[in-house]
């Protein structure tokens, strides 16, 4: 009896002594499982990947393949944000694999790296897309003016830009994160894993975010707003019933860019801002659904290229043509 009590004590020892240091991780008030897990969540991440990656992989074949030397501003920004989606695209296998496992390491790598990776490129997607529309509006609003903005050499510049500083700020997050004394509980969710430093770097990001959305949407509405008045004054002075066919055309056109855009990612900054701040465990839900919808983008503008961009659907054919040709050679 005495060996066996002392032979507890020992096994039992080394446990106590060696036991994560919890003070520093913030405690789950809802609980250690994750509604990203539900089995629903799993087949609809799963569905919209494999989508999205059809489709973005014809849209990367479409820019990138092209035998087309002659380079405009607007084509450097519309490969920057098809390479944005692409690999937004990619990193939905990492949100899926670490839902389905519940592997401690496949939770480390995303809650650090993979995740990190889908906020950068979620955010580049949507700069880029404010930046689309400000070129649109001084190629219609201002067309005898020469900006900046609208050289091929500035695009590239704003485009590296863009891109070096969102990882710096993304960075920033992910040094924190990794200086963060993980738990061995794999069931815990990724901001039950912040460390109180970080928990405070994480709201001060997102808060950021959230500025620099509400300014994208604000000027997003506004540049295709007055794009939109002047086509109406341009093309209403012709009085034709083929000038009224167009502004009627880009009136949906636009009006379709502008709801995709508040669909996907009105709903997620609004819920997520909440969550935050918020210990309300019914957040959960609105935020993983919320999350979903701005993952939709990845579908949505390989759709929007090819029904609202002309020479989007001409590189198409003429890719559908060169692949017949040499099939029948």
């Amino acid at each position: 009896m005495e060996s066996t009590v002392s032979a507890t004590i020992f096994i039992t020892f080394p446990r106590d002594k060696f036991k994560p240091n919890m003070t520093n991780i913030t405690q789950d008030p809802c609980g250690p499982t994750e509604v990203s897990a539900h089995p629903a969540f799993i087949f609809a991440y799963s569905l919209v990947f494999l989508v999205s990656l059809v489709l973005n992989c014809i849209t990367m074949r479409v820019y990138f393949c092209s035998n087309q030397r002659v380079q405009s501003s607007v084509t450097v920004y519309m490969k920057n944000l098809v390479v944005s989606d692409f690999f937004l695209c990619l990193c939905l296998p990492l949100r899926i694999a670490h839902n389905v496992t519940y592997s401690i390491t496949m939770r480390k790598i995303y809650c650090s790296i993979g995740a990190t990776a889908f906020y950068v490129n979620m955010y580049a997607s949507i700069l880029f897309m404010d930046i689309i529309a400000a070129n649109r509006y001084l190629k219609i609003v201002r067309p005898l003016e020469t900006h900046a903005l609208q050289t091929v050499r500035t695009a590239r510049h704003i485009s590296i830009g863009t891109w070096i500083s969102l990882l710096a700020v993304s960075s920033v997050y992910l040094i924190s994160f990794l200086q963060t004394s993980w738990v061995q509980d794999q069931k815990l969710s990724c901001e039950s894993m912040h460390s109180h430093k970080l928990s405070v770097v994480y709201k001060i990001i997102h808060c950021v975010s959230f500025a620099v959305f509400a300014f994208v949407l604000v000027s997003l509405v506004f540049l295709y707003w007055k794009t939109l008045q002047k086509i109406k004054k341009a093309q209403l002075s012709t009085q034709t019933v083929s000038s009224r066919h167009k502004f009627n055309r880009s009136k949906c056109n636009m009006l379709i860019l502008v709801v995709v855009f508040c669909v996907c990612f009105v709903p997620y900054h609004l819920v997520r801002l909440l969550y935050m701040f918020s210990s309300d465990c019914s957040f959960n839900i609105l935020k993983e659904l919320t999350i979903l919808l701005s993952v939709l983008n990845v579908c949505f503008d390989p759709l929007i290229y090819f029904i609202f961009c002309k020479a989007f659907r001409d590189q198409l054919r003429k890719k559908d043509l060169q692949r017949s040709s040499e099939i029948k050679t």
